[in-house]
């Protein structure tokens, strides 16, 4: 007889309680004046008998590195789940708090320094779910299928240049009765539907894709475990109507009936095999430009941006100009850190970067730390289909990862990167070593 599996989850609220500052939007002093809908932790954890593994979704904007190990260190004192089997990772949402200060927005004079207080919180609530969804688990089966979600976003800059429309669904249910203990999906979006005139604290579209899937398929008291693939590129940008709670709504449920549909093909077992791996890397540093060369690509970022406004010009051709120049601004603030020599410190809080993988059965997830290009893990699934990345996995990277193309146009993803763009080709090579090994299904 085969292995028999074991799974329990469980949910806690990240909210902040009080009013915070919203993360996401430079120069808008925006602090929440209530909340529209949770912010939440879901966890879900599995085991096949003799291995054990975790996945934490959160609606963050981030969690770093520091956080990720204390988080570890809560859980790995109260149940036995080895540290480099548990999967920490933040949905990216831009309607939430600041998690950790980034050097990218050191000189925008209405950010301000991360709450430390409500680090430890959301801290503790994070292990609290952990620890609940060891005990809460029990014998379960498992299915994965997979969905496209069309409509919802494209590539920032240019819709007709690469995106990644699956969805895969991983749906956990109890071997008893067939109650779902958990769903688990990964899209590679970004949450950015709400934009600086919303001060409601909300997950964005992936939380109303939750509410969709609680309302109508999964009951409300089923967690839902989002997972944001790489996106470093991709956005609604060209797909909204409007930057409005009901939009979000409209794309959340697009989603949530994509994974629907994708339930409703799921094939269950009883006897998935679980393992995990892991490396540590380090990355390439990025030549930071002088300051005067900053500065005269901050000059024209500007001066492309006002002629644009000027002649009436679409409004996603002055969004993508609004955010080049908030790119050139945040290089210029890189330029200024670099004369002075305190990258160091900042670089040693990200690195080495953390690749992970958790295999269940036939298939594997690989969380890679920072906002990545849709580019390179679209390379991974080529050569594995049965491979799902997750990025903003186990920390971040004060910055994007960019492909070589982006790093020539000098787009607003490349201004604030601290790494060389062959950091995602180190990404995709060490992910494809880990993954030449998986255990056979």
């Amino acid at each position: 007889m085969g292995t028999r599996l074991l799974a329990g989850a469980a949910v806690a609220d990240i909210t902040p309680r009080s009013s915070s500052f919203l993360y996401g939007y430079p120069h808008v002093r925006r602090y929440s004046t209530g909340v529209h809908d949770p912010l939440l932790s879901a966890a879900l954890y599995l085991s096949d008998g003799a291995t054990q593994a975790m996945f934490l979704s959160n609606d963050l904007i981030w969690v770093s590195k520091e956080t990720t190990r204390r988080i570890r260190e809560r859980i790995r004192s109260q149940v036995p789940v080895p540290a480099g089997h548990i999967m920490i990772t933040a949905s990216h949402t831009h309607s939430g708090p600041m998690t950790l200060d980034l050097l990218s927005n050191e000189a925008d004079p209405v950010v301000p320094k991360t709450d430390p207080e409500y680090v430890d919180f959301l801290e503790e609530a994070i292990a609290r779910a952990a620890v609940t969804a060891f005990r809460n688990s029990g014998p379960a089966e498992a299915g994965l299928a997979v969905s496209h979600a069309e409509g919802i976003g494209t590539h920032r800059r240019d819709p007709q240049s690469p995106a990644d429309p699956q969805v895969p669904v991983f749906l956990v249910r109890r071997a008893l009765d067939a109650r779902p203990i958990a769903c688990m999906l990964v899209y590679s979006m970004h949450p950015t539907v709400l934009h600086e005139d919303s001060l409601l604290i909300s997950a964005d579209f992936p939380g109303m894709a939750r509410q969709f899937l609680q309302e109508k398929v999964l009951g409300r008291d089923c967690p839902v475990l989002y997972h944001t693939g790489p996106a470093g590129n991709q956005s609604p940008r060209h797909r909204v109507r409007a930057n409005s709670f009901p939009e979000a709504r409209r794309l959340g449920c697009l989603l949530g009936k994509s994974v629907a549909e994708a339930m409703e093909r799921i094939v269950f077992r009883p006897d998935h095999t679980i393992a995990c791996s892991r490396v540590l890397t380090d990355l390439p540093r990025r030549r930071i430009p002088s300051c005067s060369e900053a500065q005269q690509r901050m000059r024209a970022a500007r001066e492309r941006l006002e002629l644009l406004r000027e002649t009436g010009a679409a409004r996603e051709q002055i969004r993508t100009a609004e955010v080049d120049w908030f790119g050139s601004e945040e290089s210029w603030t890189l330029a200024k850190a670099s004369g002075e020599a305190r990258l160091e410190s900042f670089y040693r809080s990200v690195l080495p970067a953390e690749i992970q993988s958790i295999q269940v059965g036939p298939w594997s997830f690989v969380g890679w730390p920072g906002e990545v290009f849709v580019e390179y893990s679209l390379s991974v699934k080529k050569q594995f289909p049965d491979v799902f990345i997750i990025s903003l996995a186990n920390g971040e990277l004060q910055g994007y990862i960019v492909t070589p193309e982006a790093e020539g146009q000098g787009a607003y993803e490349a201004g604030n990167s601290l790494f060389a763009p062959e950091s995602g080709a180190i990404l995709v090579e060490k992910s494809k070593e880990l993954l030449s090994r998986r255990s056979p299904t």
